[in-house]
């Protein structure tokens, strides 16, 4: 899997359009970088532009958007409703895909230091890349703004992590860091600036200083009005989504603009927001309004419904859900082909994929009958007395179908690791000692994937046998066949583990292997039977 670097620079320029195009060439035209999102705005006259890359390409692209931007942008005549130090206001990295946090962090350090050199412009460092506790909030950096910078770059202790102390007017000073995901959401009041200011100073983490800390932790707010939408915005920065989610924030601004009897009308993302922050308000919202929603696809609409993310403009989860930005395409995945060219690679003259892809693909199967069985009475009016049990019984199959998936892949992948290890040099007794060691990781793995397939088929016999008891009786066949597909992939894990356990040497590994894979299909046999046995009494 790639390595992927969010990063995601905030240029103070939002009206020129020519100025804000020649950054987003810069951007996307840097080898390795793939620009996903650029969000202007005219009131704060800054644009966020976010992009994606290996941890040296989105350096690269960041340092090409920054030389445009020293060209383009002067500060010496800058002005708008946000908070900022410079032309490049902030330039933070974060981890996406297979990178640390520690990755981040140098990126940050090699962008500072050789942004430093390229331009003679001060760069301080902030979130997990700050060099003094002091800075590693951005809002502490980023006091007294550009303004203040000629006093501020005179004191010893706001002298700058690369580059040197000196005020330069067009350009003034860049902040670059590594942080986890920032949310940068906002939500409309109609009202003033200095009503929705109110707001945030209640919500925000700061509060109105030490003595009246804010409702939520790890957030950052504050308020402006939006010209060009005639309205105010309690803007926020939700810096740990996991501890303060989206709709804990979205709650909290609009109980204190009831307060002062305000109207909340809709909300906006800048920028990007992760796809587990979206969910995470759909399961709130689900849970607390007794909802019954399974497809991830329904789960992101309500959430744009609930909280109006919509109403400014469109809101295309393709297009500002990073995880959708960022899918690969990649067609290597076994599960991204069609039936037909899957099971034309299952044909082919190779050993992968072979029985134990199979086996997850005919689970999985198994797994989405039974979803489908309880589709076909959930809703309808001679079932409505059933809708209780359906709700409780459908989310199980739907979610194995779901891991099981991955299993089609993950087979593959586990005995691939196996023969790779066979190819290993052998011509030293280190070579061989090491091939052995490496064969012997491979073969576990190996026998791990399909013995967890028969872990996680064998929890759905309870709720298929409900299922039956209960569903549509026009679609007993369709259960039936559930019950054979799921017996039968537990009998293909069962002959994938116990031939791979022939090679193995670590006896006790294999003994207990071998007792818990028979344990499992014998469960399977006796549960199917017993499955298929209540699908005959039923007429």
């Amino acid at each position: 899997m790639a390595q992927l670097v969010e990063c995601v620079p905030n240029f103070s320029e939002g009206r020129n359009k020519e100025v804000i195009d020649a950054i987003s060439l810069a951007i996307s035209e840097s080898p390795g970088c793939s620009l996903l999102d650029v969000d202007a705005g005219a009131s704060t006259n800054r644009t966020v532009f976010t992009f994606v890359g290996s941890p040296a390409a989105v350096v690269e692209g960041a340092l090409n958007a920054a030389r445009i931007a020293f060209s383009r942008i002067d500060m010496a005549t800058h002005s708008g409703e946000h908070p900022r130090t410079g032309a490049l206001d902030v330039c933070p990295f974060i981890p996406v895909q297979n990178v640390s946090m520690d990755d981040c962090v140098r990126c940050a350090e090699t962008f500072g230091q050789r942004l430093a050199e390229m331009l003679h412009v001060p760069v301080y460092l902030y979130g997990e890349a700050a060099r003094r506790e002091t800075r590693r909030n951005l809002p502490s950096v980023r006091a007294g703004e550009y303004e203040a910078l000629p006093d501020k770059l005179k004191l010893a202790d706001w002298s700058p992590d690369f580059g040197p102390a000196e005020f330069v007017p067009s350009w003034g000073a860049t902040v670059t860091g590594a942080r986890k995901f920032l949310i940068a959401f906002n939500v409309n009041v109609i009202g003033t600036k200095e009503q929705a200011h109110r707001i945030a100073l209640d919500v925000r983490e700061q509060g109105r200083g030490k003595t009246q800390p804010g409702r939520l932790k790890k957030v950052q707010g504050m308020g402006w009005y939006l010209d060009e939408s005639n309205m105010a915005q309690v803007s926020t920065n939700i810096l740990d989504y996991e501890l303060t989610p989206l709709h804990t924030v979205h709650q909290e601004i609009c109980s204190v603009a009831k307060e002062l009897k305000l109207p909340v009308v809709g909300s906006q993302i800048v920028g990007l927001i992760p796809l587990k922050a979206v969910l995470d308000s759909a399961d709130f919202f689900i849970q607390r309004d007794g909802l019954f929603i399974l497809e991830e696809e329904h789960k992101v609409r309500l959430v744009i419904s609930k909280l109006g993310l919509d109403s400014l403009g469109p809101f295309n989860p393709k297009d500002r859900i990073i995880e959708y930005m960022v899918q690969s395409g990649d067609d290597s995945r076994l599960v991204s082909l069609s039936l037909q060219q899957f099971v034309q690679s299952v044909g082919a003259r190779t050993a992968a994929p072979g029985g134990g892809s199979v086996s997850a693909a005919v689970a999985a199967m198994g797994a989405a009958l039974g979803a489908m069985v309880g589709q076909m009475t959930y809703g309808k009016r001679q079932f409505d007395h059933l809708d209780g049990v359906m709700r409780r019984l459908i989310p199980p199959f739907h979610q194995a179908a779901k891991e099981l998936l991955d299993m089609v892949d993950a087979d593959s992948t586990a005995f691939n690791s196996y023969m790779a290890a066979l190819k290993m040099p052998k011509t030293s007794a280190e070579e061989i000692k090491r091939r052995e060691v490496m064969m012997q990781a491979g073969l576990q793995r190996a026998v791990s994937v399909p013995l967890a397939l028969a872990e996680r088929v064998n929890v759905l016999w309870a709720p298929l046998k409900e299922m039956v008891v209960n569903g549509n009786i026009a679609c007993k066949s369709d259960a039936q066949v559930a019950a054979k597909a799921l017996e039968t992939a537990v009998f293909g894990a069962y002959y994938n583990v116990t031939i791979n356990l022939n090679d193995i040497t670590d006896q006790d590994f294999k003994m207990a292997t071998e007792k818990r894979v028979a344990a499992l299909l014998q469960e399977a046999k006796e549960s199917a039977a017993a499955v298929l046995l209540a699908a005959d009494h039923r007429k």
